[in-house]
């Protein structure tokens, strides 16, 4: 199967955006989630308002001529092969196609298998009208701020930020609604383990 990166889909459909140790399609596969209040469209199939194209890119690092790093993206290639270490920025572009506005966006993005979330890495260009919530539960539940419980030396259990290797997904709920012919973006950054 032939990665979908930078293709559209549905709402409510599935995006594979695979990468990998030596090859892009080995890594395993990410999904993005959307959901609107439009239960109606979906029974009569449709087309959906929402198109969702999930961009993937990796961070590149060199030095410039005065011996400062510089850092760029290269976006993927089905050729595109990543290492331990690597830093893969995903763009997750929602596109209102329809002639009226999208209310109620939702969009949950998993963090794709052999990856770790890197901390404070989400970036939106509305951040004001988005929520931005994590999962550390395969998606069970969302919280802002996920904590884990951890046992203290003295035998005593505290909660505490769950570690970034505990995300496993991240969602976006758009609190304002969506124009016609309309493309919102959301970005974050994972790390290859």
């Amino acid at each position: 199967m032939k990665p979908l990166i930078g293709r559209s889909i549905g709402i409510l459909g599935f995006l594979p955006c695979c990468l990998g140790m030596l090859a892009l399609s080995n890594l395993g596969a990410a999904v993005a989630l959307a959901q609107t209040q439009a239960p109606t469209q979906i029974a009569q199939r449709q087309p959906a308002p929402v198109q969702l194209v999930l961009v993937g890119e990796k961070q590149i690092r060199q030095k410039d001529a005065e011996g400062k790093e510089k850092v760029t993206w290269q976006a993927f290639s089905p050729q595109s092969a990543v290492q331990p270490g690597d830093v893969i920025r995903y763009t997750l572009n929602s596109k209102n196609t329809s002639d009226r506005p999208v209310k109620n966006l939702v969009v949950t993005q998993p963090v794709p298998q052999r990856t770790i979330f890197i901390l404070n890495s989400v970036t939106a260009a509305q951040e004001k009208s988005i929520a931005v919530v994590y999962s550390i539960d395969g998606a069970k539940s969302f919280v802002e701020k996920p904590m884990v419980p951890v046992k203290l030396p003295d035998g005593k259990t505290v909660n505490q930020p769950a570690p970034a290797q505990a995300y496993t997904h991240i969602r976006w709920t758009f609190n304002q609604a969506i124009p016609a012919k309309t493309t919102v973006s959301v970005t974050y950054q994972v790390k290859v383990r």
